[in-house]
């Protein structure tokens, strides 16, 4: 059984929403699932995982939320070498260029990133709501 993390950050409750799609989708394939808001992760904990879905909003000017969630994820960049990962993310302007950096983040430090990214508009709608079941999934493949 895989041993899956659904690490996240939200401001408006969009995101923690599709982090619990992840968290649905992984389930039902069988993984055991934790559901960490960012602030309860570290690197560390890495180990202790077969995969990770991390989720966060775009801020700002196309950027992670840098306070809280930003420092947790960089801190992990070094533990992402071989890891399978799956990103996810609303937002509420903007045109994804968030995504394709954390992306390009994660290939560069040698993730293995299981599925298409998730971004989701505001809050997920059905659609939304099902490819974040899907990546969840993915992840426990």
């Amino acid at each position: 059984m895989a041993k899956i993390a659904v690490v996240y950050w939200s401001g408006t409750g969009n995101t923690e929403a599709m982090a619990a799609a992840v968290a649905e989708g992984a389930k039902a394939k069988g993984a055991e699932v934790s559901v960490i808001e960012c602030g309860g992760f570290n690197a560390s904990m890495m180990d202790d995982f077969d995969a990770v879905a991390f989720g966060c909003p775009s801020m700002g000017n196309e950027q992670l939320e840098e306070d809280e969630f930003e420092p947790v994820f960089s801190s992990c960049e070094d533990k992402l070498k071989g890891k399978k990962i799956a990103l996810f993310g609303s937002y509420g302007w903007g045109d994804g260029e968030w995504m394709e950096n954390w992306e390009k983040t994660c290939k560069a430090a040698g993730a293995d990133l299981v599925c298409d990214s998730v971004t989701c508009n505001e809050a997920p709608d059905e659609e939304g709501t099902q490819n974040c079941r899907s990546l969840g999934g993915a992840l426990a493949s």
